[in-house]
């Protein structure tokens, strides 16, 4: 009895192991960390693996349109699925807000940056890092808070733009702008900034950075594809969203 115990529990992970499968997804920058470990808990899950690239909504929406195969997007906003859906590039349905996100300016130097943000007023730096507007709704949402805030065109000889905003984190990291606007996930971890100082942006100084996600019509015949959108809605994968600074 043992025995066929045994053997039948391998063979339903021999099961599991041959309907088990690989999803692509083009995920938005900013939400780097936070999906690294939920591919990891859904693989030890459900045995599908999430194969991710990461970079600016702007750029994989290009990709995309010129028929890139990628499963899912996540994007860094909710523009663009509802865009991709008009367009006839996904599954009309399969669409919804996994997260909302929270700007920040964020400087490596601990003390840079108050309370308040009043160091964009102060002189006290030489480059602020913003992603592209275009490419990127972070981006886009850093350009809303200085024109709120009337400093765009003060302070546009001292932008520095990256494609994404991961890369625009590095010029962060390595110092090549003392400050810049960032996704809070990107600094914030364990309920705190992880180190250097910070501004969370008040939300009414920006649209709400809403991201949504969405199947693509290279994954509709997918399992791993549906799967991988069931599982972002799960208890498991919304706690480490939220571990994030994420909203929900």
């Amino acid at each position: 009895m043992r025995r066929f115990c045994l053997g039948f529990l391998s063979f339903l992970s021999l099961m599991a192991q041959a309907q088990a499968g690989d999803a692509l997804l083009a995920v938005a920058a900013n939400f780097t960390a936070p999906m690294q470990k939920i591919a990891q808990a859904f693989e030890q899950d459900t045995g599908h693996k999430a194969v991710l690239s990461f970079g600016a909504t702007g750029s994989f929406y290009a990709q995309i349109k010129n028929g890139a195969p990628f499963d899912v997007l996540l994007a860094a906003d909710d523009d663009t699925p509802l865009k991709i859906e008009k367009e006839g590039l996904s599954v009309v349905g399969s669409r919804f807000t996994y997260a909302t996100g929270q700007l920040v300016l964020w400087s490596k130097q601990a003390g840079l940056v108050d309370d308040k943000g009043e160091v964009l007023r102060s002189g006290k730096f030489q480059k602020l890092a913003i992603a592209n507007p275009k490419l990127a709704p972070y981006g886009l949402a850093a350009t809303e808070t200085l024109t709120q805030l009337g400093l765009l065109s003060e302070l546009q000889p001292k932008i520095v733009m990256g494609e994404s905003i991961g890369q625009t984190y590095q010029f962060l990291v390595t110092e090549n702008a003392q400050l810049g606007f960032v996704a809070l996930s990107q600094v914030f971890a364990d309920g705190k900034i992880t180190q250097g100082s910070a501004w969370v942006v008040p939300a009414k100084l920006h649209n709400p950075i809403q991201q949504d996600a969405v199947l693509l019509n290279s994954g509709k015949s997918n399992p791993a594809a549906a799967a991988l959108l069931t599982y972002l809605k799960s208890d498991k994968a919304r706690a480490i969203i939220k571990a994030y600074g994420y909203q929900l």
